[in-house]
């Protein structure tokens, strides 16, 4: 029988050929099918005359299908054949892909890492490189390694926690049990398993404590708690959003596949929550936020400044301790807030993280008077009605997303958000009493993608949008129990709010607390357009009149005093309030007499002094005739120019219309 050969005959251990494509061009490399990956690498370092070992080869022009550089895995396994081709994609800085690398890790929190003057400490780091002599010796496996490994490590050495998550990363956590006389048959310096100490996220502790959610630090224990101690763990927010590059179709709506697609969604009850407390510092601080609504009747919102400490009655707990509320521009009714633009509040954060203080939730009132003689007000959120409408659900989950929590075991470097939401309503007492909550983390994802929208009638529903030509929205589904008590799982058209939220407690300490000094004289909240609430520099003056020369750090202590000062219209200290922001923190006397000695401060001094009582006068006098009053000036009225800001005044007030100091 005549055998026909079309070919050489190849064996299985002979060579083969593969095609390695750059950007100077494609070269061919002769390799064996038992050859390790890191002999290719070696290969096609020699082949094309490349300076050093960074680089990475992939089967396809996209970094996703790589080809990792070791010593054990061989081409055979790669299922790499004869004629095959590979594209060489470098991973310098200079390079394109070394770009987007560094553009994933940008993404952090949503702020440049590098190259920005307005990045953090923690975002102003390099990263670590590795000197091309040492890459020149072998590819070692790290260097050439799955590029999403390469990013998740280094985004997880460059993410630095919040103070209060690394106190707790270094307390052991277990929770102390002492000796049972009934069970223990040992010693007092021995433990058995009748008196060992518990995990934090034990359930019966939990239970007996009435502690509903596991802490979030605690949570993490139980993840890393295992043999491998976490090394495995991930936690990633859920995506409803198409993947985005697919060149297998068209881009939606004329085109969807299996691997763009966002699956389904089925939103479970958080276990545990990221804030366990929160804690105003002392009441002075809800009366002087709720004076807005006692004057006026309508209801107020505001941000909530201070910080995030160990809680102790949870363990591993979190407490956000409340030390001022800050009111931003906002619209306000008997039945409704709208929250306006505001200008300053890069401002307020600057000078708030000067002050150690960092912006941890936002509070707003419902209040509805019931009867004005006794205090009382209506009783109108409760089980039977709603806890948080859809409106505000969806308003929270958006704050939280913009405030998120930093996360080393998150591959993006952040997950969740501590930001909690307070409410200011009626209790069953119909007293005024206070309500926190957060909502959870699948919430937040929902509302980032914004697929969760708010019902027209019912307050206590929100709806999952349905999918438009503009937009894609994956199924989201909800666990609840039918009228037999079965466990069903149903579509989010309707979606109760309430599966997504989560109490938080809010109290008061039994002593009150007083980072800041309570002064008999106060000076006006910002924002509030009601007469005898205005900040302007008459106001300024007035309160600054009413301390001595030594009492200059009390009159600082006030946030909303520091806001004020830093962006007067006539004379901003923003650039100078630096060292008077950490005399205030510090509470240190003699810094704060220092920086009372400068000339930025001796200028406004000069304008106080020259501010007398007949100014005073006359700036309410004019305030009050200003109301109603005609345009046209009086015929005894004279023109005058202020010599402060230069505008020419036609009445004839002892102060300026457009800076109010006196004439």
């Amino acid at each position: 029988m005549e055998i026909i050969s079309t070919g050489p005959y190849r064996s299985r251990h002979s060579c083969q050929i593969i095609r390695v494509q750059s950007a100077d061009g494609t070269k061919r490399v002769e390799v064996k099918p038992t050859d390790t990956t890191k002999t290719l690498y070696e290969k096609v370092y020699e082949i094309h005359n490349l300076s050093s070992f960074d680089f990475t080869l992939t089967t396809s022009r996209d970094i996703k299908s790589e080809i990792a550089s070791s010593s054990r895995k061989t081409l055979k396994g790669c299922k790499l054949n004869h004629g095959d081709m590979l594209f060489l994609h470098k991973l310098d800085t200079e390079g394109k892909n070394g770009s987007s690398i560094k553009s994933k890790e940008n993404e952090i929190f949503g702020h440049p890492v590098a190259g920005s003057s307005s990045s953090s400490n923690t975002s102003s780091r390099s990263l670590p490189s590795t000197s091309k002599n040492a890459m020149k010796s072998s590819p070692s496996t790290s260097t050439s390694s799955g590029t999403s490994q390469q990013i998740a490590s280094r985004i997880k050495s460059m993410v630095e926690e919040d103070e209060v998550d690394r106190i707790l990363a270094k307390e052991d956590g277990r929770i102390p049990r002492k000796q049972n006389p009934q069970l223990c048959r040992h010693g007092s310096t021995n433990k058995c398993v009748h008196c060992i100490p518990l995990d934090p996220w034990d359930e019966n502790y939990l239970k007996e404590q009435n502690i509903k959610h596991l802490s979030f630090t605690s949570y993490l224990r139980k993840l890393t708690s295992g043999v491998d101690k976490g090394k495995f763990v991930s936690l990633d927010d859920i995506n409803c959003r198409i993947k985005a590059g697919c060149k297998d179709h068209p881009p939606w709506p004329k085109g969807i596949c299996s691997k763009c697609q966002p699956s389904a969604i089925t939103l479970n009850r958080q276990s545990y929550r990221h804030v366990d407390n929160v804690m105003f510092e002392n009441p002075n601080l809800v009366e002087r936020f709720l004076n807005y609504w006692r004057v006026t009747g309508h209801q107020r919102l505001g941000f909530l400044y201070g910080r995030y400490e160990p809680h102790l009655d949870v363990p591993l707990g979190i407490k956000a301790t409340v030390v001022a509320v800050y009111e931003p521009p906002q619209e306000g009714t008997r039945d409704h807030v709208k929250l306006l633009p505001d200008p300053r509040k890069d401002l307020v954060d600057e000078i708030a993280k000067g002050l150690g203080l960092t912006c941890v939730g936002w509070i707003f009132t419902d209040l509805v008077p019931l009867d004005a003689n006794n205090g009382t007000v209506r009783y109108l959120r409760h089980a039977g009605t709603y806890f948080l409408s859809a409106h505000e659900v969806i308003t929270a989950a958006h704050l939280q997303h913009l405030h998120p929590n930093p996360c080393r075991l998150s591959p993006e470097g952040r997950f969740g958000s501590k930001f909690v939401t307070v409410i200011v309503t009626g209790d069953q007492n119909n007293q005024v009493h206070m309500e926190g909550y957060q909502v959870s983390n699948q919430c937040q994802s929902v509302v980032r993608d914004k697929c969760l929208i708010p019902t027209k009638d019912a307050p206590e529903l929100a709806y999952i949008k349905e999918s438009t030509a503009e937009q894609y929205v994956p199924d989201v589904y909800f666990k609840e129990k039918d009228q037999y008590n079965n466990e069903v799982v149903r579509l989010g058209r309707p979606l109760p709010v309430e599966y997504l939220l989560l109490d938080c407690p809010v109290s008061t300490p039994n002593e009150p607390l007083y980072t800041f000094a309570v002064n008999e004289a106060s000076f006006p909240v910002a924002n509030r357009m009601v007469e005898g609430h205005l900040q302007d520099f008459t106001t300024l003056a007035a309160y600054l009149k009413k301390f001595t020369d030594d009492q200059f750090l009390e009159a600082m202590s006030d946030l909303h005093v520091l806001i004020y000062i830093a962006a007067m219209d006539m004379l901003p200290l923003r650039e100078y309030i630096g060292p008077l922001l950490e005399a205030v923190k510090t509470r240190n006397r003699a810094a704060a007499l220092e920086w009372k000695q400068s000339g930025h401060w001796a200028t406004v001094e000069q304008l106080v002094m020259a501010s007398g009582p007949e100014s005073l006068a006359g700036a309410r006098g004019a305030d009050v005739v200003g109301v109603g009053s005609s345009t046209q000036p009086s015929a005894a009225a004279t023109s005058w120019t202020c010599q402060h800001c230069t505008f020419i005044n036609q009445t004839a007030t002892e102060s300026c219309d457009m800076c109010h100091l006196p004439k």
